[in-house]
């Protein structure tokens, strides 16, 4: 365990920093000072509240710098991905409030122009911001604004595929943005794909710095005086034709190329985003940045200190570990792939966090990570279905809203045996709703051809995913995070045949369990979506009450509320974005907790009643 940081924290420049015009009002030397200030209170905020710390300590001398020489809120900066900026917060009026971070009522963990007039966009996917600053930079031009856009693109977000198409259309969309690369070589793992490592040699230029190395040994074995200058010769061509190899990529494509540039050298950035800002052409400018720089944890290993709980507290008494959701369906897929060699599996930047580590290390002839790109993903399974394979492809719920034109289009129309497997599916939480797992049902439902399950405990989950395993069409598998129940969902007989009866969408039969014993119904786990079970439509004129870990509108009540003829409650997600929080606090707040399930089906039972 990493000590946690002191409680109180000294940070006299910090604090009286309250916009980037404070910052660019101090004297050049007091920036490293503020930096290190930057960090200390970074460390111990995210030490209390969680979140995305590594990231974030890679561009604290990057945000100083852009402080320094642009004029905030009237230039734009657009972060993909919005968890780098914590040190933007902190500079730009919400340093007071950091300690609120992530949590309810609190400051968002990513940009939100909600919450401040400095954020330009929302920053919670990867891969868009070069498309929405270019938006701004077509609409600045369009009223002959004079502002500065930049974008921070991470090199691992410059291979998904809508970064992709903005740098296509740079060039034909404007003369005046920068594209400032934050190249660590990491997404949240390392990078993967023949665009990372093609970037990564363009942009690192390491076979120059090896090249110079092995020159620069040789000059200083030289006596002799022109083999000395012979030797510097060499160098600077080497130099010159390796520079133009890492810029040729942009310069392609119309873009300057500046770089590679220390991205911890506040100096030198300053100096580069100058040169990038005095000129009229679209400037790509390339920083080299340690993820986690300064804390040395998050140095060692900057993917599991990608986004972290808090630590900072007395740990829990020790109790034995149970397996989560993710293991057990890594595990078993990985148990099933033993028997079928046709099995294979595709994850987008999620190795660990989908349970599929094992499977990459004992298969990876049949293990793809696609990178930031859930489309590629789902069309890349479309056409391994196709020739034959039997594909599962599993995402985090919130991110598999991204391909569902691939879905739709490429897996459910030709009907091909594709298992797309969604994980933190229902989950909300402090990142807020950039990445609450609310809306993959209402969003496929309407897929043809497509089943949708929802298991609720160990023995439904690896029963769904053998059954889809067989089927010849596609299934949605969906699943939260967290310790998998191991005994079966609760289920309740009710006092009398026709009594009113609880219908709880996977997990949530352990939400409706105390609520249905109280008020005396039935309770019924169900685990199918799409085709509903047939004990649904059995029900014909009994008072339905539906639960799900979903967005009500759109979702599995709404699926009930097609074929039920009767008195139905649909209880799900309220039809707005909701916030941050623990899953606790937003229950509450949407009467999805205990004590709001039993108020809101009492009122309705009394409606019954009086009606």
């Amino acid at each position: 365990m990493t000590p946690a940081p002191a409680n109180s924290v000294e940070t006299p420049l910090l604090d009286a920093i309250h916009a980037p015009a404070d910052v660019r009002a101090l004297p050049v030397e007091a920036l490293p000072r503020l930096a290190a200030e930057i960090r200390t209170r970074m460390v111990a905020t995210v030490s209390k509240t969680g979140g995305h710390i590594a990231p974030s300590l890679g561009v604290i001398e990057l945000t100083l710098a852009l402080c320094r020489v642009f004029d905030f809120p009237a230039d734009k900066v657009v972060w993909d991905v919005g968890h780098q900026a914590y040190a933007w917060k902190m500079l730009t009026g919400r340093n007071a409030r950091m300690e609120t971070l992530r949590r309810f009522g609190g400051l968002r963990g990513f940009p939100f122009p909600g919450e401040s007039p400095y954020d330009a966009t929302v920053g919670g996917h990867a891969g868009v911001a070069l498309a929405t600053a270019l938006g701004l930079a077509a609409a600045r031009d369009a009223r002959g604004g004079a502002g500065h856009i930049i974008a921070v693109v991470g090199d691992a977000s410059l291979t998904n595929g809508i970064s992709l198409e903005a740098l296509n259309a740079v060039r034909h969309t404007t003369e005046r943005l920068i594209l400032v690369i934050n190249d660590n070589g990491m997404s949240i793992s390392r990078n993967v794909g023949a665009l990372a490592r093609l970037f990564a040699r363009r942009l690192t230029g390491l076979r120059y710095n090896r090249i110079r190395a092995a020159a620069e040994a040789a000059g200083h074995r030289l006596r002799l005086f022109r083999l000395k200058y012979a030797y510097r010769n060499i160098k600077t061509a080497l130099k010159g034709l390796l520079l133009r190899q890492r810029a040729a990529i942009f310069e392609d494509l119309g873009l300057r190329y500046i770089g590679p540039i220390d991205g911890h050298d506040i100096p030198a950035l300053c100096d580069a985003l100058r040169a990038a800002a005095e000129g009229h052409v679209p400037v790509a400018l390339h920083i080299a940045t340690v993820k986690g720089k300064g804390y040395p944890p998050a140095e060692r290993n900057p993917a599991k200190w990608h986004g972290v709980g808090p630590w900072a507290t007395e740990p829990a008494a020790a109790s034995p570990r149970r397996p989560t959701w993710s293991e057990t369906f890594g595990a078993h897929l990985l148990a099933r792939a033993r028997d079928d060699a046709r099995l294979c599996a595709i994850t987008a930047a999620m190795r660990a966090g989908t349970g599929l580590l094992p499977f990459f290390r004992e298969c990876p002839a049949r293990a793809y990570d696609v990178g930031i790109c859930e489309g590629y993903a789902l069309a890349f399974a479309a056409g391994l279905a196709a020739g034959g394979r039997r594909p599962v492809v599993a995402l985090y719920s919130t991110f598999a809203q991204r391909a569902a034109d691939n879905l739709m289009h490429d897996v459910c129309l030709p009907n091909l045996p594709v298992v797309l497997c969604l994980d933190r599916a229902g989950v909300v939480g402090p990142d807020g709703p950039t990445h609450h797992g609310l809306y993959d049902i209402a969003m496929f439902r309407a897929l043809p051809n497509l089943e949708i399950h929802a298991p609720c405990d160990r023995a439904t989950l690896t029963a769904a995913l053998d059954a889809a395993l067989l089927r010849d069409g596609p299934t949605v598998l969906r699943y939260p995070r967290g310790t998998i129940p191991q005994g079966p969902a609760p289920r309740l007989a009710g006092p009398s045949p026709d009594c009113p009866i609880v219908l709880a969408l996977g997990p949530t039969a352990f939400w409706a369990e105390p609520v249905a014993r109280a008020l005396g119904l039935a309770l019924e786990p169900v685990t199918a979506v799409k085709p509903l079970p047939p004990l649904v439509r059995a029900l014909s004129g009994r008072p339905v009450i539906t639960i799900e870990d979903a967005a009500a509108e759109g979702g599995f009540g709404a699926a009930v509320a097609e074929i039920h003829r009767g008195p139905l409650l649909i209880l799900g997600w309220p039809d707005r974005f909701v916030p941050q929080g623990t899953d606790a606090e937003l229950r509450a707040a949407c009467g999805l907790d205990t004590p709001g399930l039993h108020r809101r089906i009492a009122a309705f039972l009394g409606g019954l009643q009086h009606g």
